[in-house]
């Protein structure tokens, strides 16, 4: 369906939405709340989708009564293919990456049963490098990458609370070149509902998503507030903002061409449009006591600063405080 050359294998004759759109077999790597969502939103759309996850309850569930999704007014049911594993499945067209970043090569090394010759492999995950990691186990040309906007949790294993109205996905060549298959994959996500961009520097994108991910991530998994509470906080905000301010100056001295300009766009961006009690990903991890991705979030900005000289005092402070954090939950662990 996509060659990994860039072209469009066939069309089939029914235009939708901003063009005509294959069928295609999506694969999701990782379909936690984010990868679940996607996928559900795609099979919504008549792809046909498996979804991969290592949350048995969560397969369990699904095998049962189908993936339920929740967007705040209306619960829908999805018929998925879901599975822990790729033996037996048909090869994708199309692979989306959406593991936790420190899992990134062995989810892709346990993929390959599924990533043939013309697979696309499209990482949608947090953080920066994570295409990189990908490149390494399957080449670099099978490799897209962007960032997404859409925001998901598992309420219960098998129902999906998820934002998509608004929330904005941006995808692109690592070469910046506008393939066929890059303007077929925003086709498909815009037909399903998924407001859709492409873009010809998807580096500068991926440090536009990192600004939002570090004005809400670390703060949210220390306060242990959702969206709607942290969004009204009258302490937390400047601070939040103060935290994108060093991650934009960071970007500049890395000369990345990011359009933002003001860092109090990047917190509001966070959380709106999503539900009040909506968690950050990072405060899901901590909830569940799992490792969280503060190293390619604030991680990648106190990286930045270091090789450019610019100062990150704040996102020093909350990388070191969060990795403090994950060690107690190790801890915690280890004593029950």
């Amino acid at each position: 369906m996509f060659h990994v050359a860039g072209t469009v294998a066939r069309r089939s004759s029914t235009a939708l939405g901003r063009g005509t759109v294959d069928r295609v077999n999506v694969v999701v790597i990782g379909a936690g709340s984010l990868g679940s969502a996607i996928g559900g939103t795609l099979s919504l759309a008549g792809h046909r989708v498996l979804l991969v996850t290592r949350n048995e309850a969560h397969v369990a569930a699904i095998r049962a009564e189908g993936l339920r999704l929740d967007d705040g007014d209306t619960v829908r049911t999805v018929a998925v293919d879901v599975d822990t594993g790729y033996a037996g499945h048909d090869l994708a067209d199309l692979a989306i990456v959406l593991v936790k970043s420190f899992d990134t090569e062995a989810a892709i090394r346990a993929a390959r049963p599924v990533i043939g010759e013309r697979t696309t492999v499209l990482t949608l995950q947090n953080g920066v490098g994570c295409e990189e990691l990908i490149a390494d186990v399957v080449g670099a040309e099978p490799v897209v990458a962007g960032r997404t906007f859409v925001g998901g949790r598992i309420v219960e294993p098998g129902l999906v609370e998820y934002g998509i109205a608004g929330r904005r996905t941006t995808i692109g060549e690592l070469d910046g070149r506008r393939s066929e298959r890059i303007e077929h994959i925003a086709d498909m996500f815009g037909d399903a509902g998924m407001q859709t961009d492409v873009s010809d520097d998807i580096r500068s994108m991926m440090w536009e998503k990192l600004f939002v991910n570090v004005a809400t991530g670390a703060w949210s998994a220390l306060t242990r507030l959702p969206y709607g509470e942290l969004s009204v906080h009258p302490d937390v905000e400047p601070m939040a903002i103060a935290t994108v301010a060093e991650a934009m100056a960071v970007a500049r001295a890395l000369d990345v061409a990011v359009s933002t300009t003001d860092p109090a766009e990047p917190w509001r961006r966070a959380w709106d449009g999503l539900p009040y009690g909506f968690q950050a990903s990072m405060l899901q991890s901590v909830m569940k006591g799992s490792r969280t991705e503060v190293d390619v979030m604030h991680g990648a900005v106190c990286r930045g600063g270091r090789e450019t000289g610019v100062p990150t005092p704040i996102n020093d402070t909350l990388w070191a405080a969060v990795r403090g954090l994950e060690r107690h939950l190790t801890l915690a662990d280890d004593t029950t």
